[in-house]
């Protein structure tokens, strides 16, 4: 069994409006049909062994670059949640081929039991560099920050479809406020430097002066 996770820690980027709980359990109740309906895309996809918990199944499915990873509870015969790396249309063609925005729904029963951590940790694991959207749920923001401890993490800013990188920590809250400054979380085998020349990211002092002038 999964043990809790810790209480989420004080928000520091911009926070998303939370969906409601009733729209994210129709959501998964649909998933879930589609993930047992002979013929659907959905029926039949690959499974990860990801959790060690007997009462979890955990679905794969790619498509158009991305990736959808879903837990079932096959216990209770539904589905827990999914999280789903995007790609990020804002940036430009080389960043796309390295960087992936995750994003989770999990039922309320589900949450907070180390379940997106795990989906998240695979995907870093294997390789895969990420970066938040333009804003975060306090929970995503308050994974992304247990994740930072384990896993090298930076700040870049987002102009023209170019990424800038800005450090590995912003100090000035209002840089850190702005809708183009994301964070970003790097894969094993990765290292800053690697990916700002891979993505062709400006270096610090240019990301400063781009980012005034935004």
């Amino acid at each position: 069994m999964l043990a809790p996770l810790a209480a989420p820690a004080p928000v520091e980027l911009r926070i998303d409006v939370h969906t409601g709980p009733e729209a994210i359990e129709n959501e998964l109740r649909s998933l879930h049909d589609r993930l047992h309906t002979p013929g659907d895309s959905m029926h039949g996809i690959e499974r990860l062994p990801l959790l060690e918990d007997p009462r979890f199944t955990v679905h794969l499915r790619e498509a158009d670059g991305e990736r959808y990873v879903y837990i079932e509870d096959t216990r209770a015969g539904r589905l827990a949640g999914y999280t789903v790396f995007n790609r990020l249309i804002e940036i430009n063609r080389r960043a796309d081929r390295l960087l992936r925005a995750p994003h989770s729904k999990f039922s309320p029963g589900y949450q907070r039991r180390g379940l997106a951590s795990a989906i998240y940790r695979w995907a870093l694991d294997g390789g895969q560099c990420l970066m938040t959207g333009a804003r975060q749920s306090d929970g995503a923001h308050a994974l992304w920050d247990r994740l930072a401890c384990d896993y090298e993490q930076g700040y870049v800013h987002l102009r023209d479809k170019a990424l800038s990188y800005l450090g590995p920590e912003v100090d000035d809250e209002a840089l850190l406020e702005d809708l183009n400054t994301r964070r970003i979380l790097l894969g094993r085998g990765w290292s800053i430097d690697g990916l700002i020349a891979a993505a062709r990211m400006h270096g610090n002092s240019v990301a400063k002066e781009t980012a005034a002038l935004a």
